[in-house]
């Protein structure tokens, strides 16, 4: 009921900066969470940042005043900006939306994964 359409990922130096965003469409009552998640290769799936509906926000400790995440409710996007990039960012971003869908006259709350986009930092 929810697709998550990623987009600006790419090669960037050592101390650089990317912006990625995360647009969401389909049927849907509302959106509440949305984050960004990353994997390195042979790495687990790590929270990078999440952002409430109300604009609350947490941060993994390695991003913390390098990385900003925002979100625009009238557009149903999300936003992660990557500044002083380093070599051990690079990873397959993917957004997360926490979403609730109406069926049958009733809501259910789910989650939703976008395709994921490559950051890749390295000189």
């Amino acid at each position: 009921q929810v697709q998550l359409v990623e987009s600006g990922g790419g090669l960037v130096q050592p101390g650089g900066s990317l912006r990625l965003s995360c647009a969401a469409s389909g049927s849907f009552f509302s959106i509440t969470a949305m984050g960004w998640y990353r994997q390195a290769p042979g790495k687990q799936r790590e929270l990078v940042a999440t952002i409430t509906s109300g604009g609350s926000t947490m941060y993994a400790d390695s991003v913390k005043g390098r990385f900003t995440i925002s979100r625009d409710n009238a557009k149903n996007t999300v936003y992660l900006q990557m500044n002083s990039l380093k070599p051990e960012d690079t990873a397959v971003y993917y957004c997360k939306c926490n979403a609730v869908v109406v069926m049958d006259g009733s809501r259910y709350g789910y989650q939703y994964w976008g395709q994921g986009t490559q950051v890749t930092v390295s000189s």
